[in-house]
This record gives structure tokens, C-alpha cells and sequence, in this order.
């Protein structure tokens, strides 16, 4: 079984529940950008911020702006990243802007009702559904595409790790946002990003960037192969004897992004079911193949 069949395996399973979950997940994305970062002018970055900046100075409307960049960024994403890496954004892609345009209504009957205070609490609710919704989006495998998009053509053509990439392009936004909407609002979007970070990376399981696996499998070329080719991972091998059995076996270690985790885990035992493993977070990678991945390091 070769690489891209293990993965067209797993990919497979489950899809209907998985496009039901990433429906409702992108559903409830579109209306807390309606309720809590529209109403309020957060810019929190990506075409979604972008379209509340533009919004100001042309007046258009933000569905309608996200569904146009959308629809380029997908024409742009199939030519230069290719057909199968843009596959898994289109629909979310689409949805994003359609769903922000029904729940516009919906969010205006809402509204009235959410009479708080204190601005910090919207900026909480804020940054728990953006969270909670992503994080379901990425754990389901798709996503909704926008400066995803941008952040993976800057990384193939320049060199750029994609966190680095997408930072600079999100940093770009905010700022416009903080130019035109003051301070204030700037601050209040760090913060609705950085809890969005936080409830994101605790859905995909665990609090790091990354996951440790150490794999001990009989179809050791197998996995390697699987490492190298569809995550572009660097992979290590130890020589290992078994403290009861005493035997002598090798065991394969890699570190991969905690939006992998899913894949890899289950991709691990696609090839061998009877595979052993331990995972672990992992807070800091440093040089290496796998270093040159991973954002912000």
C-alpha cells in the first residue's frame, strides 16, 4: 500500500460525520464573526478581517468580499499548490461567506439580547467560539481556506515557514485594523486570537505545537516512507533491545504538527495495526528537518 492510497484511506472514513461536524463547526464560525467580531470592528486578521476593514472604506459587504477572495485564492491555491492540497478547502471556503450572509438576520435578533457590560466578555465569547469552531473545522481535516491559502504559497515559493508566513500576513491585517479602528480594538483582537490559539490547540489534543511519537512497528520502511514523503518530516532511527524480551529492534521517532496528530496516528496503524507507540507533547523543536516547519521557532 503506497503513500497517497494510505492516506485517501483514512481521509475516507467517516466523511459524512466529518462534513456534518465541519458544516455546523463553519455554521457557528459565521455567526460569532456576525454577533461579536463584525458588530465590533475586531480585526483578528485573515479575509474575514480584511473584509471588515474593507467594509469601512468601501462599504462592501463582508460576505460578499469573503465569497470574491475566496474564489481566487481557491483558483490560485489549485495553480500553484495543486488540485489535491486545495481539495480540502473548498467547501469550507464557500460555506464560510454563504453562512455569514444567512446568519446576518439571525445575528440581529440575537443581539438585543446580548446587552453586556463589560466589552471583555464579549471579547471572551469572542475567542471561545472562533476556538471551539476551527478547532472542530481542523480537527475534521478541512478548513476555510483564506490567508491558509497565501500562507502555504509563501512558504513553497519563498522559502518561508507557514506560521512565520501566516503571521506576517495576519500582523499586516491587524495592524490596518488597529490604524483605522484605534488601539483599543487592536488589543482586544490579540486577545481573541490568542484564546482562539489556546481552545484550537486543546481540541486538537494537547496544549503544544507538536506531538513526540516513538513507533515501534514491523513495517519500519513503511512508516518512514509515510513520514518522509506526505509529512515532509525528518524521522530518526534507534536501535533498541526489549528490556523483558531482550530483543533488538529499531524504533523510529519523529515530531509532527499537532494538526497532523490525527493522520499520522492513524496512518501508523493503517500500515501496521499491531504497531506500538508513545506519544508526547512537544514544547520545542530546534534545527533539524522538521525545525524549518514549525512556527515561530
Amino acid at each position: 500500500m503506497d503513500v497517497k492510497t494510505i492516506t485517501e484511506t483514512i481521509k475516507s472514513r467517516q466523511i459524512i460525520s466529518r462534513t456534518i461536524i465541519m458544516i455546523i463547526s463553519v455554521f457557528i464560525l459565521a455567526l460569532n464573526y456576525n454577533l461579536f467580531l463584525l458588530s465590533n470592528n475586531f480585526v483578528i486578521g485573515g479575509t474575514s478581517g480584511l473584509a471588515i476593514i474593507i467594509q469601512k472604506i468601501f462599504n462592501i459587504e463582508p460576505s460578499f468580499f469573503i465569497f470574491i477572495t475566496s474564489l481566487i485564492l481557491i483558483i490560485m491555491s489549485i495553480i500553484f499548490l495543486g488540485f489535491e492540497s486545495t481539495s480540502k478547502t473548498i467547501i469550507g471556503s464557500l460555506l464560510y461567506p454563504i453562512f455569514i450572509s444567512l446568519t446576518s438576520s439571525i445575528a440581529k435578533i440575537i443581539t438585543p439580547y446580548l446587552n453586556f457590560e463589560s466589552t471583555i466578555i464579549i471579547v471572551l465569547l469572542a475567542g471561545l467560539l472562533s476556538g471551539l469552531a476551527n478547532g472542530f473545522i481542523y480537527k475534521t481535516g478541512f478548513n476555510t481556506g483564506g490567508s491558509d491559502v497565501l500562507m502555504k504559497i509563501i512558504n513553497k515559493y519563498y522559502k518561508i515557514s507557514e506560521g512565520k508566513s501566516l503571521f506576517i500576513v495576519n500582523l499586516i491585517i491587524m495592524l490596518s485594523g488597529a490604524f483605522l479602528f484605534g488601539i483599543n480594538k487592536f488589543i482586544y483582537a490579540l486577545i481573541i486570537l490568542f484564546i482562539n490559539t489556546k481552545v484550537i490547540d486543546r481540541i486538537l489534543i494537547g496544549i503544544s505545537n507538536s506531538k513526540l511519537f516513538f513507533i515501534h512497528t514491523k513495517k519500519i520502511n513503511e512508516v518512514k516512507k509515510f513520514i518522509i514523503e506526505e509529512l515532509n518530516s525528518g524521522v530518526t532511527i534507534f536501535n533498541a533491545t526489549g528490556g523483558f524480551s531482550k530483543q533488538k529492534n529499531d524504533v523510529l521517532m519523529c515530531v509532527v504538527k499537532t494538526n497532523d496528530y490525527y493522520l499520522f496516528k492513524d496512518a501508523v496503524l493503517e500500515i501496521d495495526p499491531h504497531a506500538f507507540f508513545v506519544i508526547n507533547d512537544c514544547y520545542e523543536v530546534s534545527g533539524g528537518v522538521k525545525g524549518k516547519n514549525f512556527p515561530f521557532i
